[in-house]
């Protein structure tokens, strides 16, 4: 299966984040399964301008020439996707937020209601399922990861997917690599 990580860890002091996915991606791939871990901190990722461009002049491609595209291509070719970040305030880093900001050309602009709500159309046939991967800090609570889980629960509905699982890294890298594969 193929597995897109997005490493949203921001900095590089030794938190023991990013080496918990390195080694979570590693689990994956003796298990057989064909990772890319991004490590966002590593790309060249800017802020959504909010032109719509994705959706007027250049539909389905960001105007942004930078790796959002790559990003992109790896999310939509995955049949899962990884979100993962240490919480920073309560809520996932910025680089992961900014950089889920960047996958809105996945998605029409076009309309339509779904279950009673309005959702946007899908751009593609297929769209691979999602989790989050998370690391407390020291001041953050039950209430912020149930607020962070809401959020991206309601972010892969609009990506035409599903939030799989909240999982942090207090969690063995077996059980987070069992709930990817199921």
């Amino acid at each position: 299966m193929g597995i897109a990580i997005l490493d949203g860890e921001q900095r590089r002091e030794d938190t023991g984040f990013s080496e918990y996915v390195e080694q979570l991606a590693s689990t994956l791939r003796s298990r057989g399964h064909e990772v890319d871990r991004l490590v966002l901190r590593d790309l060249d990722i800017g802020q959504c301008l909010g032109c719509w461009g994705c959706w007027v002049k250049t539909p389905g491609e960001c105007v942004l020439r930078d790796d959002g595209e790559r990003v992109c291509r790896s999310v939509i070719d995955s049949r899962f996707t990884l979100l993962a970040a240490p919480l920073v305030m309560g809520f996932p880093t910025a680089l992961l937020k900014r950089t889920v900001d960047r996958l809105l050309p996945l998605i029409h602009p076009y309309l339509a209601i779904v279950q009673g709500e309005i959702h946007h159309k899908a751009r593609y046939r297929r769209y691979p399922t999602m989790g989050l991967l998370t690391q407390r800090g020291d001041a953050d609570s039950d209430e912020d990861l149930a607020i962070v889980e809401a959020v991206f629960a309601r972010t892969a509905l609009n990506f035409k997917s599903r939030l799989a699982f909240v999982h942090e890294t207090t969690a063995s890298i077996e059980e987070v690599a069992d709930a990817i594969e199921s």
